[in-house]
Order: structure tokens, then sequence, then C-alpha cells
């Protein structure tokens, strides 16, 4: 069968229906799935076109609901066009676009607009998007969720980039206030100016000095006001990119108290530890930043015990010489990791080995990101009438990850050369071009 070949029927010996793997055809009608049958009771058309994939696993297309593509204004960075070509190689079948770093950014409904028209025609898979709150634009929240944004996010710190501000105490209640009712959510890049020792001075080629200047009190804090936050209005909240698992009891109370909160986490903090960074390897800039092994196994445990709700790879690329890498000074490189096309192998070769089983990955990767942007009801599961999304890949095949492989820019690679698990070369979506989703 050619790539590109309209598909009516996968067939494997482990598909993924709902928490059981079982040898399984889906059936494929219209973009849907139509129906999904045991391989003995399924009787073959003459003109079904059947993908038999052996003993490769058959699962829901993973959602990342937190990738910045950057178009327009900065394409150069990262555009749709390989942006999605990236998931797609990755087993990524929706991506949610973030409101930043593009220029203009998605703070308006027309500025919504210019996105949705620079992105036609160039998108490999499913895209949603997600809108931005600055300062005085609560006016144009409620007209961009009519036009089908999948919600919101906001800044407590300085976004890196000037044309979306951080928002203060005062517009986060007129934002809050604005979201009441809607059924929308808000996600929080939760880190604070609170660090008393911000002015101390050290090498700035040295990760530790970069790692000491966003210590953990800075995520806890911000913390600590989305949840008060959360609890007075009752309005859905959602941290994005947890690095430290020092806030989680702030988490975890809240939630009990009835907040509507969730929280995700990344592949590069599951899998990279501050240890192991060297001097000067500002590729591995990020923020919050990659902090140590005690704490990436507690943030383990927490995804485990079900307090960290998804994994995403906040995919977010730039161009090479703003990674500083010929001087190696982390205090000047902008921070932010690529690993969109590679979020399911890196997620597997680390959580296999922790116990986590497959029903895990989609409830992690597929489930409960969709769940998140309003797309559970076509999105993240293998079950008829939903959306025929799916990815085919083996859990147990090896690749090493090298620069070559990778369809996103490869600027800034900090998973090479690292081992993993998994190949998704193989996936298939019923839809040949990616279609936007609201």
């Amino acid at each position: 069968m050619e790539l590109g070949s309209t598909v009516s029927a996968v067939r494997s010996t482990r598909v993924l229906d709902g928490d059981k793997v079982r040898p399984a055809v889906v059936v494929i009608k219209d973009g849907k799935i139509h129906e999904i049958v045991s391989s003995c009771s399924f009787s073959e058309d003459v003109a079904c076109q059947v993908l038999d994939v052996g003993d490769s696993v058959v699962m829901p297309g993973i959602v990342d609901c937190h990738v910045h593509v950057n178009e327009p204004g900065r394409t150069s960075w990262e555009g749709f066009w390989s942006a999605t070509r990236a998931a797609a190689a990755g087993g990524v079948t929706t991506i949610v676009d973030m409101p930043l770093n593009s220029i203009p950014p998605t703070t308006t409904l027309g500025n919504f607009h210019e996105k949705l028209r620079q992105a036609t025609g160039k998108c490999f898979v499913d895209v949603a998007f997600w809108g931005g709150v600055v300062p005085g634009n609560q006016l144009h929240l409620r007209p961009m969720i009519q036009a089908g944004v999948a919600g919101f996010k906001c800044f407590l710190i300085h976004s890196g980039v000037d044309e979306f501000p951080h928002v203060n105490d005062s517009d986060l209640h007129t934002a809050m206030k604005q979201l009441q009712g809607t059924g929308s959510v808000l996600l929080f890049h939760a880190e604070r100016d609170v660090w008393e020792g911000k002015g101390e001075t050290g090498d700035p080629c040295q990760y530790s000095t970069f790692l000491r200047s966003r210590p953990d009190v800075m995520e806890t804090e911000a913390i600590r006001v989305v949840t008060e936050l959360c609890l007075q209005y009752r309005v859905r909240c959602h941290i994005v990119h947890l690095s430290s698992a020092k806030p989680l009891k702030l988490i975890e109370e809240a939630r009990q108290a009835g907040a509507p909160l969730t929280v995700e986490t990344t592949h590069h903090y599951l899998s990279l530890c501050a240890e192991d960074i060297p001097a000067g390897a500002t590729q591995f800039k990020c923020c919050p930043p990659i902090r140590g092994s005690v704490n990436q196994e507690q943030l383990w445990s927490a995804l485990k015990a079900g307090q960290i709700d998804m994994v995403v790879s906040d995919h977010s690329p730039c161009t090479t010489d703003l990674k500083k890498l010929d001087s190696g000074d982390f205090t000047q490189a902008w921070g932010g990791i690529s690993s969109l096309q590679f979020g399911l192998s890196l997620f597997w070769s680390s959580a296999s080995k922790r116990g986590f089983q497959l029903p895990d990955v989609v409830r992690l990767l597929s489930q409960k990101t969709a769940q998140l942007c309003c797309l559970d009801s076509r999105k993240g599961c293998l079950a008829p009438s939903y959306d025929a999304d799916l990815v085919v890949w083996d859990p147990e095949r090896e690749f090493e990850v090298r620069n070559h492989k990778q369809s996103s820019y490869p600027e800034a690679d900090v998973f090479h050369p690292l081992l993993c698990f998994t190949d998704s070369r193989r996936k298939h979506t019923s839809q040949k071009q990616g279609k936007y989703n609201h």
C-alpha cells in the first residue's frame, strides 16, 4: 500500500480498545471510526483497503496541547508546515497551538483570524488554537471563544517576548470574571518573581547559575495564586509545564477543596536531569528549568498517582543564533526545547521502566489532553464516531535520536544521542490534509 492511500480498515494483533489490548480490526468510514471488530469476525470487502500492521500497536493519535508554532511573524523559528510534519512523524495527530510566539499573538479576534489564514493549506495534522490573556484584552475573550479557540493562556512572569506581556492580579480578576460561565479554561505559565536572591551572580556558562535563578519557590508562589483564583471563581484552570514537584501539595489541597484545576508536565522534565547538563550547553535551557534527578522521580511518582494529569511537549523552537551556542551563556539564550516528534518515544522509553502500561500512554498523552481542550468527544479514544486518528507503533523497537531524523528545525536537539524505544514511522489518519478543530 502506497503512502497517502485511503485506508478502509487497520488490522493488528495489538489494538488498544479501551483499557484492553486485543487482536482487532478498526474499520474506517468517512474519516471516522465506524466500528472495531475482532479479527475473526471481520468480513473483508473486495473494495476494502486493509492495512495489516501485524503486531504493531494501534492506538488513538496523540493530542499534544502545548505546541508553539510561531507563524506568522517568526516562521523562521517554526511554521505550520514543519511543525505539523514533525508531529505526524511522531504519531501526534492533533496539536494545539499556543498564542505566542507568533506576531501578532493570538490575543484578539482579528489576530486569531490571521493565524487561521496563515495555517491554511500547510498542516499535515489537525490543529486547534489557544487564545491569550494579556493586560487590557478582556473584551476580546468571549468573541474568541465564539470563534473557536480552545481556551486561553497567560503568563505570571515575563513571557520572553514583548508583544505578549504578563498579567498582574487586577488583570487576572478581570479575565476570570469574563470567563465565568463560559466553560472555557485559563492556562497559566506559573512562575512569579518572588525570589529575593535574584541579584546573585555566577558563571553564566554554568547550568547551575541559571537553575539558581529560577528556584522552585517561583513556581510554588505562582501556583498558590492560581489555586486561590480557581477556588474563588470556579473557572477551569490549568498549570502548564510543571517542573517542580514542590507545589504538588498545594495543587492537591485545592482539588480536594473543589478547585477545577489540572496540571501537565513535559517530556523534557521527565527525561533530562540538571546533573547531566554540561557547561555551555544552552540548548537545554527552558523556563521553568530542568531540575535535578530527585525532583524528576517525584514527578514520575506524581504522574503514577494521578496528581499530574497529562504529559505534553511544550515544543518551543527558535533559530540557532538565539540559543547562543557560540558563547554558551545561559542568561542570554532563548529558553525552549523542541521535542514534538519524539514525545511518544521519550515517554515510553522511561515510563515502561517504571511500570506504566499502554493504556497509561493513551490516558496521559491522548485522553486527558483532548479533555483539556474540549476535543474529547472526537479525539483521544478508539470508539465508533470518533475521528479516525490512529498511531501505529512498535513499543519494542529501539532507535537512537539523531539530528537527521528530526522533521522540525533541529537547532536545539537536546535528545541526541539518546536511545529510545518505539518506532512510529507508520501512522495513519483518515485525512491527508489536517483540519482545524473548534
